[in-house]
């Protein structure tokens, strides 16, 4: 089950605690949000599952946490300075900026779709960069400064020789990198889905010129596999081949996975065979090597980026398979498919987020039956540090008093399971654990509990 519209989320995330509009109390910055106590779980629980299946759970893959300050020079290579700007109208009546390729979306901020608009007095369209600048140094001349990196992937080119330095990693394999990205949108809508600062999960995977297409479809069908291990409904999910014509510069074939947000189909994740243009944009002595792409001439690198062919003893510029998905869109996905609203036997509803458990922002809550009573308190506190220090995620003691109303605000974080000390406990050393979806109750020795707990998540 799915949220019916995006209303019903951006209400939960508000009122439960995931996400909040940035600087809310000063009247908020479009396209900016912050994670809150439950939000920045959930966020670091999605990196964390990525990151353990690209990184841990492979052997050809390794990890990098680049800068976000971009040099000039980087972006001019990779092309970002020609290419990375959207051609935008004004409306010389109400003021208002609109993309020109999306008119017939956009909404007049005083009210009702553009494109019904009478005045239709709009200027001719004009180039907008979507790239911040910030300084560097003391003094704000313009004369030194630097971008905040549109995208994860050029601090992975550039630093490929030192990786395949540092670690003797042969082609295939892949870096790994997950960080912050900033767009200078336009018309940043749709809650998290298009913002101004977002997360993106990228991998660079580097193969031989001939094996790229394989390649290629392989890490299309892993990345919706992965998908469906996070709760989305492969049903949910579809893969669209994007059209030659509207192709990346850089791209030989990109495969998208769409998803059925709230506000409509929309892309999830985007695979792209990149062929050999970003090594072949950051190397130096680019003619000592076949490149295939259609690349600035490069005067600035001061490495080569090619690899040895040891059959042929050549060495040639290594093509890049790329899945990149944005952690922010990934999350809005994983609370659209986790969001369930269930109609109870005495004809109430509640809530749920169906999580994966190992998602949840909290993975148990320890419950006291009477909030005042010392033992009971006591013996829910000792519970609590035993669960948590088994550091499989966040254990919360939580001692509000009205059991009812614990459940139904763990449901509805995504609680998988609560656990209830009570008067019973004190007399026999068991404990009773709910589970979130079935809203069962079973009876847990404590002596148990710590094993039945770890058994629980794996």
């Amino acid at each position: 089950m799915t949220a019916s519209s995006m209303e019903e989320l951006v209400s939960l995330c508000k009122r439960r605690g995931f996400i909040f509009q940035s600087n809310d109390i000063y009247g908020g910055i479009k396209g900016l949000y912050d994670y809150g106590p439950m939000g920045v779980e959930l966020k670091n629980n999605l990196k964390q599952a990525w990151w353990k299946s690209m990184v841990y759970e492979r052997d050809d893959i390794e990890g990098l946490d680049a800068s976000i300050l971009s040099a000039p020079v980087v972006l001019q290579q990779s092309g970002h300075e020609d290419t990375f700007s959207d051609p935008l109208i004004d409306c010389k009546i109400c003021k208002a900026r609109f993309r020109a390729d999306q008119l017939e979306s956009s909404e007049c901020p005083k009210g009702g779709s553009l494109i019904n608009c009478k005045s239709k007095d709009l200027t001719e369209p004009r180039a907008f960069n979507l790239m911040f600048k910030t300084a560097i140094g003391p003094v704000d001349d313009g004369s030194s400064f630097a971008y905040l990196r549109p995208e994860t992937c050029q601090q992975i080119f550039t630093n490929f020789k030192n990786i395949t330095d540092s670690t003797s990693r042969v082609v295939p394999f892949g870096i790994a990198q997950i960080g912050k990205a900033f767009r200078n949108e336009i018309t940043p809508r749709n809650f998290i889905f298009r913002v101004r600062e977002f997360e993106q999960m990228e991998l660079e995977f580097f193969v031989k010129p001939g094996s790229d297409e394989d390649w290629h479809k392989y890490w299309v069908d892993k990345r919706i596999e992965w998908w469906e291990t996070q709760g989305i409904s492969k049903k949910n999910l579809y893969p669209m081949e994007v059209e030659e014509s509207e192709l990346s510069h850089y791209s030989k074939a990109t495969v998208d996975i769409m998803y059925e947000f709230p506000h409509g189909k929309e892309e999830l994740e985007g695979i792209a065979n990149r062929t050999d243009f970003d090594l072949g944009s950051h190397t130096k002595n680019q003619t000592d090597y076949n490149i295939s792409s259609d690349v600035k001439k490069n005067e600035h690198s001061t490495t080569k980026l090619g690899v040895q062919n040891l059959e042929e003893k050549t060495s040639y510029i290594p093509y890049v398979i790329e899945p990149s998905a944005g952690v922010d869109r990934g999350l809005l996905a994983i609370l659209n498919e986790a969001y369930t609203i269930e109609t109870l036997n005495d004809d109430n509803t509640r809530t749920v987020l169906k999580l994966k458990p190992h998602l949840s922002p909290i993975k148990a809550a320890v419950i006291p039956l009477k909030k005042n009573n010392e033992q009971i308190v006591s013996k829910a506190k000792a519970i609590k540090n035993e669960l948590q220090n088994l550091g499989m995620g966040r254990v919360i003691l939580e001692n509000s008093g009205n059991i009812g109303k614990n459940y139904r605000r763990h449901d509805e974080i995504g609680t998988p399971i609560c656990i209830t000390v009570d008067f019973e406990t004190l007399d026999d050393e068991s404990v009773t654990v709910r589970d979130r979806d079935s809203m069962s109750q079973k009876r847990v020795a404590s002596k148990d509990l710590n094993q039945f707990y770890q058994k629980y998540f794996h």
